[in-house]
């Protein structure tokens, strides 16, 4: 097993990525820590991931974030891997088109994305500088360096958390400690699903036929699973990867070449 014997913190550990993380990290060896804001949300996860440890928690609260390392710290005495997942959906909305509401809501997803990512590190990584040891994994996004119409609040809030884990590769790597980045294209699910529907709906066509027009602009004609993200993941938090830092793991089916 990859992590064997190895303390994993997961934030955003909701629904879809974030529960298939925590369950490969706990099947790879891990002992897994789960964060997440709702805790209904984490009760799931539990539920589905027997054996993890579940902290409530808002990223964008320093207090929070500074209970959940202590909780970790209490009940393991260390951390060696953080992957930080969170960010919530985002609403399609082009930038000129925005309400009041909707700009607090682009406020609020950036603020998660980029924000919630630096508390996550400033208050878990002195655990791994002090035995100069440790991984972390940021999951962005494909989005983080292509923009959409409509997607700016997922894209600006990928793209902080992106250069973020460079500049921290830098800062943290004299310590041993690694940051790195897995960057997902589309990730099968029934969200993706619903989306290609709808643009089926508009342009009357088949579904099967948006889905042959998207899977075509594939390199490897199929998209991504969540599966295939995580295993990204423990690549970089493992030992195999002792050597890489600053580094960028595309998950895209080869939608785009970086």
């Amino acid at each position: 097993m990859l992590l064997e014997g190895k303390i994993a913190v997961i934030t955003g550990a909701g629904p879809g990525l974030g529960r298939t993380l925590a369950k490969l990290l706990r099947d790879e060896g891990a002992a897994v820590v789960v964060a997440a804001r709702t805790a209904a949300t984490l009760d799931q996860t539990a539920a589905e991931v027997p054996g993890v440890l579940a902290v409530p928690a808002d990223l964008t609260s320093i207090d929070d974030v500074q209970r959940l390392a202590g909780t970790v710290i209490d009940r393991f005495g260390r951390v060696d891997v953080l992957v930080n997942a969170a960010f919530p959906g985002s609403h399609r909305k082009n930038v000129l088109d925005m309400s009041a509401g909707d700009l607090e809501s682009w406020r609020k997803a950036v603020e998660t994305g980029g924000y919630g990512t630096l508390l996550a590190c400033r208050f878990i990584a002195p655990h791994m500088v002090a035995r100069r040891s440790g991984s972390i994994v940021n999951i962005t996004s494909m989005s983080s360096r292509l923009g959409y119409a409509g997607r700016s609040d997922y894209a600006a809030g990928k793209a902080a958390a992106h250069l973020l884990s460079h500049c921290l590769a830098d800062e943290l790597g004299p310590y041993g400690v690694r940051v790195n980045c897995v960057a997902p294209g589309w990730i099968a699910s029934d969200v993706l699903e619903e989306w290609m529907r709808t643009r089926a709906a508009a342009e009357g066509v088949p579904f099967e036929e948006i889905l042959a027009r998207d899977v075509s602009a594939m390199a490897l004609r199929r998209i991504a699973t969540e599966e295939d993200v995580a295993r990204a993941v423990v690549y970089l938090a493992s030992d195999h990867a002792r050597a890489v830092t600053g580094a960028t793991i595309d998950v895209n089916g080869g939608q785009l070449f970086t």
